[in-house]
């Protein structure tokens, strides 16, 4: 009786040692199997920082081409319409404008697009900005100089450099609301816009210079 209570006995220590063994071996399969994923968690995400570093760098270069193809179009339309166009024989203006689209053309077989993504906010801040410069634009023929001085004070409120005349307190609390890509965006087309006047206003001063000195030869002779 007594060796069948110590038989029994050894047997359930056996059981219960048995199942100590194997919840140890559970808890040590569960701690490696959660080391690896922590493994595999860290590499994954080292692997999309490192990607995002590229996409990044991406949209830059894709940014920067965008500005290219501005640029470029910008150099052949101001040759088109340079001083220099008009004094040159007809054969030869034509010839020189016939390269000169056949550059352009072939500028605008490149299309590069860089999308911006906005919130509602940040839309409608754009529109509000692109719909206050393109006001201006529209009355450029009527006031010149007026344009030039709206545009600046456009200009002004873009800009962290300090400003040489007034800034356009409106204009610049819309652009804050813009997103960073579309400030930068608006910060070229009025520096654009503005060198455009310039080289307008050079034209114009060239021509009046032109006429007045032909006046004065023509009131020589008859002197």
């Amino acid at each position: 009786m007594a060796q069948a209570k110590i038989s029994s006995k050894a047997s359930e220590a056996a059981v219960q040692q048995q199942q100590q063994q194997q919840s140890a071996g559970q808890l040590r399969g569960r701690f490696y199997r959660s080391t690896s994923m922590a493994d595999r968690s860290s590499r994954l995400l080292e692997n999309l920082d490192q990607l995002e570093l590229r996409v990044e760098a991406f949209r830059d270069a894709a940014s920067a081409m965008e500005q290219e193809k501005e640029i470029l179009l910008e150099m052949i339309h101001n040759i088109q319409n340079s001083q220099d166009m008009r004094h040159i024989s007809e054969g030869e203006r034509e010839e020189l404008n016939l390269t000169a689209n056949r550059l352009m053309g072939r500028t605008l077989t490149v299309e590069v697009s860089v999308e911006t993504i906005r919130n509602a906010q940040q839309q409608e801040s754009l529109q509000h900005a692109t719909k206050m410069i393109d006001e201006i634009v529209n009355k450029l023929l009527d006031d010149l100089e007026d344009a030039k001085i709206r545009l600046m004070s456009l200009y002004g409120a873009c800009t962290s450099d300090v400003p040489a005349g007034p800034i356009d307190q409106k204009f610049q609390s819309v652009v804050i609301g813009c997103a960073i890509e579309d400030q930068k965006k608006i910060k070229r087309r009025l520096e654009t816009l503005l060198r455009n006047l310039e080289n307008s206003e050079k034209s114009i001063t060239l021509l009046e210079h032109q006429k007045s000195s032909i006046r004065q030869s023509c009131n020589s002779k008859q002197d």
